[in-house]
């Protein structure tokens, strides 16, 4: 049975940007590799896989793996989430200060869905926004 949860995945087009957009927002780097051959071919289902990845750690040791493909690219337009779509939904991040955080994401290329704003019990202010790859992602302060 499950013990605990590893990683979350993303595709992205542009790892270095992708990475970017995190760190900026504190997450660090943690590993970093270019995997290729038998074993990652059999683990991702494509043949002749060469895909490049970088995990970033979040303050509280959470994983956030990025993930490019450099054989298998999939050239599209960046097409911003929705939150009700089938299948992966969003990341969610608990934060101390969602105005400044939101303003974060702005200034380094995501885009906001939705001002922060305050659940009607009042004790979370809550806000979905785009990272920079078109990715839904909700920023959460929950207070005291």
């Amino acid at each position: 049975m499950i013990k605990a949860v590893r990683h979350t995945g993303v595709v992205v087009r542009d790892l270095e940007k992708a990475a970017e957009f995190y760190r900026a927002l504190g997450f660090i780097d943690d590993n970093q590799a270019i995997e290729e051959g038998g074993f990652i071919d059999s683990v991702v289902g494509l043949r002749d896989a060469k895909v490049e990845w970088i995990k970033l750690k979040a303050p509280d040791g959470y994983l956030l793996e990025l993930l490019q493909y450099h054989s298998h690219p999939i050239e599209k337009q960046i097409i911003k989430q929705k939150s009700n779509q089938l299948g992966y939904s969003h990341l969610a991040f608990s934060v101390d200060n969602i105005d400044i955080v939101c303003e974060k994401i702005e200034e380094i290329g995501g885009s906001m869905v939705n001002s922060p704003t305050l659940t009607n019990d009042k004790k979370v202010k809550v806000a979905y926004c785009h990272d920079n790859e078109g990715n839904l992602i909700e920023i959460v302060e929950v207070f005291k």
